[in-house]
């Protein structure tokens, strides 16, 4: 079997790239392959269905420039598609006053992406957007909003069906080989020869550029997150969406609460190591996959320097209270058995060997090999734009 081009990975990024590919060039044979038995099965269909305006990223960097760009496309296509999108605002809420500094930095990188509606509250204003949150002052995104990203990408592949495209689930690939100006692609399913692969694979994107030789610097490291969700006859507690000031001493964000489209509110997420790349609970463990973590230089360092607060992180794995009490600093009213189990995802985490996070996107590959080798949040809400960069790079590598 020969295509054109074929896309690796089914989830948002996936699909959203496909797409464009197809809506650009009519009549392309695109083949898109999913190892799971179906599609936004990982971090699309596991993720809190924010719609990011673009608060903290560094200006210039791709995220800010694709999250803002990709914000205003996610919006249009949702209202043509008759996709329900709501702008239900984020807080950014400052607990202490040493927190000031950093929520000025916030609003100072927000402006400089071009945010519009940005306010800045006192406790009397947080009050008025979220009745039941402490803090004493907040920025306040009117324009952030939420999604479900899993119906998303699910309108995204019927696109690429609509124009021809073709998409594989329950197809692994094994194998990426250049020859004579194709590439051979080897699947669980057996082989086939393509013109361009471009992979989006998100939890297993180092190991899908390895395949073809493009080994790189970063190493993905999966880490889960647990949610708690309030009670129902709490879930007014929570207009929308409360999240912490981040703090850049710490590579993840902290616990902050989301509405959801179905009116549910999640609490979290924490961020413990997941001892496999799909490890949505604490028994799934991959012994491959926790000797590779261990023998990673990068990991070492980030454990080293980071080794309190991944034990803090731990204890709220195992102890509800404790991470009920972390909710509370937020959401004082909330209490204990309102607080009740919820999901867990898997966040592909890009590790470089000096112990730093990855956190812009990053790109790789070869004349006729493309990878996304890391799509962190904002990805799903930059999706479109994305895949407009990637179908970019596609264009002037492929088909020029």
């Amino acid at each position: 079997m020969a295509v054109d081009v074929v896309v690796v990975g089914g989830g948002i990024i996936g699909l959203a790239t496909a797409r464009e590919l197809l809506r650009r060039r009519p009549g392309l044979s695109v083949l898109l392959l999913e190892r799971e038995a179906e599609l936004a099965a990982h971090q699309t269909g596991h993720n809190s269905g924010v719609v990011h305006a673009g608060l903290y990223y560094a200006p210039g960097s791709a995220k800010a420039r694709l999250c803002v760009a990709g914000k205003a496309l996610l919006e249009a296509y949702c209202a043509e598609h008759q996709i329900p999108l709501q702008r239900v605002g984020k807080l950014v809420v400052a607990l202490e006053p040493d927190e000031l500094p950093r929520l000025a930095a916030v609003e100072q990188r927000a402006r400089a992406n071009g945010v519009p509606g940005l306010e800045v509250l006192d406790a009397a204003g947080i009050a008025r957007i979220e009745p039941h949150a402490a803090g004493i002052r907040a920025l306040w995104s009117p324009g952030t909003g939420i999604v479900d990203y899993r119906r998303v990408a699910l309108a995204y592949a019927a696109d690429v069906r609509a124009a021809g495209g073709v998409i594989e689930t329950g197809r692994g690939v094994a194998g990426l080989a250049e020859s004579s100006g194709e590439v051979v692609v080897r699947t669980d399913a057996g082989e086939l020869t393509a013109r361009a692969v471009i992979t989006c694979g998100g939890l297993w994107s180092d190991r899908l550029a390895g395949m073809s030789g493009d080994v790189g610097t970063e190493r993905i490291v999966p880490f889960r997150g647990d949610y708690l969700t309030l009670a129902p006859e709490a879930a007014g507690l929570v207009r929308g969406l409360i999240y912490p000031v981040p703090d850049p001493r710490f590579p993840f964000l902290g616990i902050h609460l989301t509405r959801r489209m179905d009116g549910g509110v999640w609490a979290g997420p924490n961020a413990v190591l997941a001892l496999a790349r799909s490890g949505y609970r604490r028994r799934d463990v991959d012994l491959r996959e926790v000797v590779a973590i261990a023998r990673h230089a990068g990991f070492r360092r980030l454990a080293r320097r980071f080794w309190r607060t991944g034990l803090a992180e731990q204890w709220r794995d195992l102890s509800r209270r404790s991470f009920a009490k972390e909710v509370r600093r937020y959401l004082p009213e909330v209490r204990l058995d309102q607080l009740r189990p919820g999901p867990s995802g898997v966040r592909a985490q890009a590790i470089d060997p000096d112990g730093t996070l990855v956190d812009d996107f990053r790109f790789g590959g070869s004349r006729w090999i493309l990878h996304v080798r890391n799509a962190p949040s904002p990805a799903a809400t930059a999706s479109l734009a994305i895949a407009a960069e990637i179908a970019n790079m596609a264009e002037s590598r492929f088909f020029s």
